[in-house]
């Protein structure tokens, strides 16, 4: 029996991980759940689901969800550093860091520093702090297994071939739903155009960088620092049918891909059981129905934070944390109707530029570093 924490269970990913643990009770036991401002979701999964210890990261939010759970023999808590403190309760054995943007680093440090496998979809953590993510789980021992449909799928893809050096990854990108506007036609796109993803169900903020492109950028970051990869070796292909979820190609030039639906429970149930496949009853592809599989190149011009996240990862040190500060922020300001959705790069680009690189940061680095970006982006925006 795997006790598993959940950081940031009212998600997409946490409430689709509730799902596939329930499915398979032999094997699985909720232990913990977290949630930031959906406190009254959060109490209606702690009354579903049981666990011992419920979380909600916004202190505001503790008394009406004491007070909801006031009947229930669950303790809850509130605060970042609670977060943190609970990943390292010696019964966990797993946990699945679904929360979104920079706020899963810290959590998912203090898990590896207790021997906590990682079921990885924060894929902030490794964008902001790869090198050092890396260095703690090879000192601590821990498996970081991804739960990102495209990570997942490489992961598949390599299983097996221990022996065998990648020559190229190919992640594939549904291309979003503005995958045919014009360069003029972005200018006047809304946010909720920009929510409305032709494919996957997923929370506001991965939506809008999924529209963006900047997604598929922190993606091919992850890829470095989760297969040991360079630029060079990273490829990305627009995939608008989002069946093949991506693809290794070896040295003697074979091509290995993962194929499935769009349906986030099969890397979510994956990175839960590995190496075990367990029998589900999710939709299966029916290829007589797939009229054609078509791949192209993404257009950098159009989405601009694609190359950005190919030269952070190329500067490397504090560069991709800059990147991920300024996205945040201006993803935010766009959501809320302060900026347009080509602004968004301009902004990032000139975060990047005016920000002091740093080669080799440490953890305390990147949280001024983080917080120096955020400045400099609400700045750029306010003028």
């Amino acid at each position: 029996m795997k006790k598993i924490a959940i950081l940031g269970a009212t998600g997409s990913i946490g409430t689709q991980t509730l799902e596939v643990i329930s499915q398979y009770p032999d094997m699985f036991e909720l232990y913990a759940i977290t949630g930031n401002d959906n406190w009254q979701l959060l109490a209606q999964q702690a009354r579903q689901y049981q666990p011992e210890v419920v979380c909600v990261a916004n202190e505001s939010n503790y008394l009406p969800l004491k007070e909801a759970l006031s009947d229930m023999p669950v303790k809850v808590y509130a605060g970042m550093e609670s977060i943190a403190q609970m990943v390292q309760m010696s019964t966990i054995d797993m946990v699945v860091t679904a929360m979104v943007g920079y706020a899963g680093l810290l959590p998912t440090i203090k898990a590896i520093e207790a021997g906590k496998d990682i079921a990885l979809a924060n894929k902030e953590t490794l964008v902001v702090a790869g090198e050092l993510i890396c260095e703690l789980a090879d000192k601590y021992k821990v498996k970081i297994l991804p739960v990102d449909s495209e990570h997942s799928a490489i992961f598949q893809c390599l299983t097996g071939e221990q022996l065998n050096p990648i020559e190229k990854i190919y992640l594939t990108a549904s291309g979003g739903p503005f995958r045919t506007f014009s360069y003029e036609e972005l200018k006047h796109v809304t946010a909720a155009q920009a929510l409305r993803h032709p494919n996957w169900t997923m929370g506001a903020k991965i939506t809008i960088d999924s529209a963006s492109m900047m997604n598929k950028g922190f993606e091919v970051i992850e890829a470095k620092w989760l297969f040991g990869l360079n630029a060079q070796q990273i490829e990305v292909l627009v995939h608008p049918q989002s069946i093949v979820h991506s693809m290794v190609q070896f040295a003697d030039g074979a091509v290995k891909a993962q194929l499935g639906t769009p349906d986030m429970r099969l890397p979510i149930l994956y990175a839960l059981t590995y190496p075990r496949r367990m029998q589900t009853n999710y939709e299966r592809v029916d290829f007589l129905k797939i009229s054609s599989l078509t791949f192209e190149a993404p257009d950098t011009k159009r989405f601009r934070n694609l190359a950005f996240a190919f030269e952070a990862m190329e500067r490397g040190g504090n560069a991709p944390c800059v990147l991920n500060a300024a996205n945040e922020v201006v993803v935010k300001a766009f959501l809320q109707g302060k900026i347009g959705f080509l602004q968004m790069s301009d902004i990032i680009e000139d975060t990047m530029q005016q920000t002091e690189f740093l080669s080799s940061p440490s953890y305390e680095d990147y949280v001024q570093c983080d917080a120096m970006a955020r400045r400099m982006a609400q700045q750029l925006i306010e003028k």
